[in-house]
């Protein structure tokens, strides 16, 4: 199929927020403990962290990491993860049927954090707690010394605060299964006034109120609006959550979910743009997609197990085993976050360790690097700039969730002088001979040319062995401003060319 497409370097969409390749842990199953967190283990440093792991991680230049939940959070006592380990209690998580030791609480995930040089992104429980608790942790964590809570902090050996900038105000707060449910209008004035606390505290601190769980809630998209109506001028962002899976086996229609999700971040686009006028603001709200990942492979089989098992402690939940067709679609909606970076500045992959996750690890045992962690990388690493709009002509499908798909999906990306170009091929047969357009370029040569493809669909990596990864490309050639080649069938290139 032949396939054109133009970019002028005067056509861009806008400046993206590093933060759009931001993780989420949670704890929950085993990605905080034999995750990240394994005292004992070969790896292990002296706090207890896995190198192996943590040297993954570091490689995937994450910004900023969404802690400690997620479900979690909604009925967590953050006092319960500080002072000494031999005093602190062990409780019953309620929201994955499990004991949590708080072993790691946020004293330990800091200095993980720190470490990695990735910036915390805190969750407060706006569940089964409230203003207060939220202000007090919030004390601990940032104010310098004086008061109650810091001086307890210093006691704990840290003496200088974090001066942690993100906050989230409570998860998902529209989901019948949180602990704390709210209405869109009581939470909305929760974290309205919750907001304002923590402002007064840490003036300049960024605020990311809940908006929908998925886009198929029935209450859907009027949650947005209801819970702006009473906090809009006080919040910087509102945080979209979706899930995908292939449960059909149709993996058109799968790879067509990327623009099912382009609507939904249009639509909430469009309540934001509402409730400013309304209000008569002057402020604006941004989309914090603060959880996405793909998940369906063990998901009905974990419903089961941890709704009837009697409370372990870091139970094997939600591990994924990521197919390379995983690594197709990932890269497609990294491609959707960078074409829609004019509203989404923060997006955090859902989760970093075991659990839904890029990284696996085995207890007492190795890591690796399941077949999503390349676009995920790749995407963090060279997707840093200035996004670019890109014209795109060529064949296209229709299918269950979406019309008009193109079977090229294209993001570009220009920064430090280079023009990054993320491609995936998505039809199932046949290469694109693609001819692109550089308007603006002068001079553009061929950098680097990195391609993963060539696997089954089905095809996973694991222990030992990880044959889905990038490897050199050939085919392309950039000449006279003008990108030529063929792209074979079921592929994803990332081309670098310096301008």
């Amino acid at each position: 199929m032949r396939v054109s497409a133009a970019i002028h370097r005067e056509f861009s969409i806008a400046q993206i927020d590093d933060r759009l390749y931001s993780a989420f842990i949670e704890h929950m199953g085993r990605a905080i403990y034999s995750g990240i967190y394994e005292p004992g283990h070969p790896q292990a440093d002296e706090h207890g962290f896995r190198r192996d792991v943590a040297q993954m991680v570091r490689d995937l230049n994450i910004p900023a990491i969404r802690y400690p939940g997620g479900n979690f959070v909604s009925a967590y006592n953050w006092e319960d993860g500080i002072g000494p380990k031999a005093d602190r209690p062990v409780r019953l998580d309620l929201a994955w049927r499990s004991k949590e030791s708080n072993q790691v609480g946020i004293n330990e995930f800091a200095v993980w954090a720190q470490d990695l040089g990735i910036d915390m992104m805190l969750a407060v429980n706006l569940g089964s707690r409230g203003i207060s608790d939220a202000r007090n942790f919030m004390e601990y964590v940032n104010h310098p010394s004086g008061t109650h809570w810091s001086d307890l902090r210093r006691s704990h050996g840290v003496e200088q605060p974090y001066n942690v900038k993100m906050w989230c105000l409570g998860n998902e707060m529209d989901g019948p299964w949180q602990i704390g449910h709210k209405e869109a209008k009581e939470y909305g004035r929760l974290a309205d006034e919750t907001a304002k606390a923590l402002r007064q505290l840490t003036p300049g601190a960024e605020m990311v109120v809940c908006g929908s769980s998925n886009d198929e809630m029935p209450t859907y998209p009027d949650w947005e609006r209801g819970v702006l109506e009473e906090c809009y001028e006080n919040v910087d962002y509102i945080s979209l959550h979706k899930y995908f899976g292939n449960s059909s086996r149709d993996t058109l229609n799968f790879f067509g979910k990327v623009e099912e999700t382009g609507r939904y971040i249009q639509s909430i686009a469009g309540v934001i743009d509402f409730v400013k006028a309304k209000k008569r603001a002057k402020n604006d709200v941004h989309i914090c997609f603060d959880e996405w990942n793909v998940w369906y492979h063990k998901r009905e089989q974990d419903s089961k197990n941890w709704k009837s098992w009697d409370w372990p402690e870091a139970p094997a939940l939600l591990e994924e085993d990521y197919t390379f067709e995983d690594t197709l679609f990932v890269a497609c909606l990294l491609n959707e976050f960078i074409r829609r970076s004019d509203r989404v500045r923060i997006a955090c992959i859902a989760q970093l360790v075991n659990v839904i996750a890029p990284i696996r690890a085995e207890a007492g045992g190795p890591a690796w690097r399941q077949s999503i962690y390349w676009p995920y990388q790749l995407a963090s690493i060279h997707g840093r700039g200035t996004a670019l709009r890109v014209a795109v002509d060529g064949p296209s499908y229709n299918c269950a969730v979406a019309d008009d798909v193109d079977y090229l999906d294209v993001a570009a990306v220009e920064g430090d002088g280079i023009v990054t170009l993320f491609m995936v091929n998505r039809h199932l047969t046949e290469d694109a001979d693609l001819r692109l357009s550089l308007t603006g370029y002068p001079g553009a040569t061929l950098l680097d040319h990195q391609v993963i493809q060539g696997h089954d669909l089905m095809a996973t990596n694991g222990p030992g062995r990880e044959p889905i990864a990038p490897v050199a490309g050939r085919g392309l050639a950039v000449e006279d401003g003008m990108v030529g080649g063929a792209l074979a069938p079921l592929s994803y290139h990332v081309v670098r060319i310096r301008v």
